[in-house]
C-alpha cells in the first residue's frame, strides 16, 4: 500500500474543503493528519472529505468526514458538492449516491455546472439533535448570551441536519457580531452535549436570508451548507419565509448564493450551489505530509 493518497484542494462557496481519494485503502486519514493539514496556511481546511470504497449496496462511495481540529463531522454540504464534483469529472457521471454516518446522500451535477444535494429529512426533536434539556418546541428554545435584559442573541432555533445547529436571528447585517468571540462559547454551551453549529440568520425578503456560521470543530467558516439548510428549514417552520429560499452566505468571498428548498412533499432538504477546483496533489494519511502535483511546495511541517 503506497503512504501517499490523491487529494484536491477544493471549495464550496470558500468553505474550504480538501478532497481526499482513500478507495482501495484500509485506513483512515488520521486526526493527527487533520491537525498537521489545517496548521499548514496552505492546506488550511474547514473540512476533509475522504473518499472510501462503498460500504452499502447501491450506493458509490462511503464519505468519512473530518473537521479541522481532528474531530468526525456527520455533513457538510458544501464538502459533498466537491466530491461530486471531482468525480463527476473522473468518470463523466452526474448522479451519485453516497453513504454517511448520517445517511444516505444523494446527489446531481447540473449542466450549468451547480450541483444538487439532497441532504434529507431535518430533525427537530430534543433528544435527537441533541440538546441537554427537554424542549417541547425546539423552534425557539430558552438559551441567551449578554445581560439577562437586553440579550445580544436569545432564542434560537434548534434541529439537527445530520449534525446539531442553533440558529439565531438578527435584524441587522450578521457581519456586525462578533462571531469569532461568542462562537466558541455557543457552541460548547452545556445545552449541547454534542456541540453545536452556530448560525446568525437575518430574514431580508419571504424568499431570501443572509447567513453567518461559527462551525462546530471548525471555527469561523466562510460557508457551510448543513447550516444553511438549517437556516432555511427553521426560517420556514417558524413562518419568516416560504419553503424555498436563496440564502447570501455574507462571509464567502466574494458573498455568494445557495439555493434551498424544503421539499413539501417528503420533507428532504435540496441544496443547491457550486464547487471550485483549486489544485491538487498528494498527502499521507497517516502523517499529514504533502506535496503539491506542481512541485511548488513539498511537505508540510
Amino acid at each position: 500500500m503506497s503512504a501517499t493518497v490523491e487529494f484536491a484542494r477544493m471549495n464550496g462557496l470558500g468553505n474550504k474543503i480538501l478532497v481526499v481519494d482513500m478507495r482501495g485503502r484500509s485506513d483512515k486519514v488520521t486526526p493527527a493528519a487533520a491537525v498537521a493539514l489545517n496548521a499548514d496556511p496552505q492546506t488550511e481546511f474547514d473540512q476533509i472529505m475522504a473518499i472510501h470504497d462503498p460500504k452499502a449496496d447501491g450506493t458509490d462511495a462511503f464519505i468519512d468526514i473530518l473537521n479541522s481540529d481532528g474531530s468526525k463531522a456527520q455533513a457538510c454540504g458544501n464538502g459533498t458538492r466537491c466530491v461530486v464534483q471531482a468525480l463527476a469529472a473522473e468518470t463523466g457521471r452526474k448522479a451519485f449516491t453516497f453513504q454517511t454516518v448520517a445517511g444516505i446522500l444523494n446527489a446531481i451535477e447540473h449542466e450549468d455546472g451547480t450541483i444538487s444535494v439532497d441532504m434529507g429529512k431535518p430533525v427537530f426533536d430534543w433528544d435527537r439533535i441533541p440538546l441537554s434539556e427537554e424542549f417541547h418546541d425546539t423552534s425557539r428554545i430558552e438559551l441567551q448570551i449578554g445581560p439577562i435584559d437586553n440579550p445580544l442573541l436569545h432564542s434560537p432555533s434548534a434541529m439537527s441536519m445530520g449534525n446539531p445547529h442553533a440558529i439565531f436571528w438578527v435584524d441587522k447585517d450578521v457581519m456586525s457580531y462578533d462571531l469569532a468571540r461568542f462562537g466558541p462559547l455557543l457552541e460548547n454551551h452545556p445545552m449541547f452535549p454534542e456541540r453545536a453549529n452556530i448560525t446568525l440568520a437575518q430574514v431580508t425578503s419571504p424568499t431570501t436570508m443572509t447567513t453567518r456560521t461559527w462551525e462546530r470543530g471548525a471555527g469561523l467558516t466562510l460557508a457551510c451548507g448543513s447550516a444553511a439548510c438549517s437556516a432555511a428549514v427553521s426560517a420556514a417552520r417558524t413562518g419568516r419565509t416560504g419553503r424555498k429560499v436563496k440564502i447570501n452566505v455574507a462571509s464567502a468571498k466574494p458573498p455568494a448564493m445557495l439555493s434551498i428548498e424544503w421539499r413539501e412533499r417528503d420533507d428532504h432538504v435540496i441544496m443547491t450551489g457550486p464547487a471550485e477546483w483549486e489544485w491538487s496533489g498528494r498527502l499521507d494519511p497517516a502523517t499529514g505530509c504533502w506535496s503539491r502535483d506542481d512541485a511548488r511546495e513539498v511537505e508540510a511541517q
